[in-house]
């Protein structure tokens, strides 16, 4: 899946948001100063084109909803950056990631427990 450029991703991120949208509630989630009508419409029915968003017709109206799934999409583009950046080691990733974010002790904690779980589940399979 190709990585979305920026005015893509702010979409789909307001569509994931609202879920299902006709085209002024899309509008209606940028702020002011807010993209031309016919901007986001474009761009709307460009995305619409590579298979990122669906719509159901109601008369001349389209609602509009995400084909893919903020999980998937940031799955695959995780796996992008692990691969070209950290050899296609995700412990090479969280050990850049750990070493050069600024985590509180909560957090740091809150990634342990997640580890365990995800350590106890492999365990069992």
């Amino acid at each position: 899946m190709k990585q979305f450029s920026k005015s893509e991703l702010q979409i789909m991120k307001y569509l994931w948001a609202i879920e299902k949208g006709f085209l002024k509630d899309i509008v209606d989630q940028f702020p002011d100063p807010a993209p031309a009508y016919t901007t986001i419409s474009t761009l709307i029915s460009r995305m619409v084109k590579k298979g990122y968003i669906g719509f159901e017709k109601y008369g001349r109206d389209k609602q509009y909803y995400p084909k893919i799934t903020k999980t998937e999409y940031f799955k695959n583009h995780f796996k992008e950056i692990v691969s070209g950046f950290f050899n296609n080691s995700s412990s090479q990733f969280a050990s850049f990631f750990t070493k050069n974010s600024d985590l509180s002790l909560e957090e740091l904690r809150e990634l342990e427990s997640i580890l365990q779980e995800k350590i106890k589940d492999k365990k069992q399979q």
